[in-house]
């Protein structure tokens, strides 16, 4: 089990990584000096500063993937119109969720709702922890490569018909 420091610098590198990403999403501000600002304001260790900067940069790698991930497991909303902060708390927690990190998917999932707890709406934990559980119910570990890249078989969104891929 990870020392309490660990796992305090990893929940502080994804609560800078919340604020980076709304500012990028708000903003048309670059990520490595939101990422310089963020880490001037709020100092991390060595291992948070490196979850900081790859939880940006994967989020912003594969947003249009993270997208339509969180488009098919919240269809009432497009994904434009979802409140920022919950939009980019459930692209943190499924870029986890895709193992980049080596982070455990109840950990991704839990340290998603405190955050939306922390940052978000009243509503905001519930609807990130029922995205997050349809989508980890379907394909317990997120794919987030291209349609393309996949396997044959893999549906272009989670959940969808193979027939998708083919059309």
């Amino acid at each position: 089990m990870p020392e309490k420091s660990t796992i305090h610098a990893r929940h502080q590198a994804r609560i800078l990584a919340l604020q980076a990403l709304y500012e990028l999403d708000t903003t048309r501000h670059r990520a490595d000096q939101v990422i310089a600002c963020r880490l001037e304001e709020q100092p991390l260790p060595a291992e948070g500063e490196a979850l900081l900067r790859q939880l940006v940069s994967g989020v912003l790698t594969h947003r249009d993937r993270l997208d339509a991930i969180i488009q098919h497991y919240a269809p009432a909303w497009p994904v434009s119109q979802i409140a920022v902060i919950d939009r980019n708390v459930l692209r943190i927690a499924l870029f986890e969720l895709s193992g980049a990190t080596g982070t455990p998917p109840k950990v991704a999932i839990n340290e998603a709702v405190d955050l939306a707890k922390l940052f978000g709406s009243d509503n905001s934990s519930r609807f990130v922890n029922g995205v997050l559980g349809s989508a980890v119910a379907d394909q317990p570990t997120i794919s987030l490569a291209p349609a393309a890249d996949r396997p044959s078989g893999h549906a272009t969104t989670p959940g969808a018909s193979a027939m998708t891929e083919k059309d």
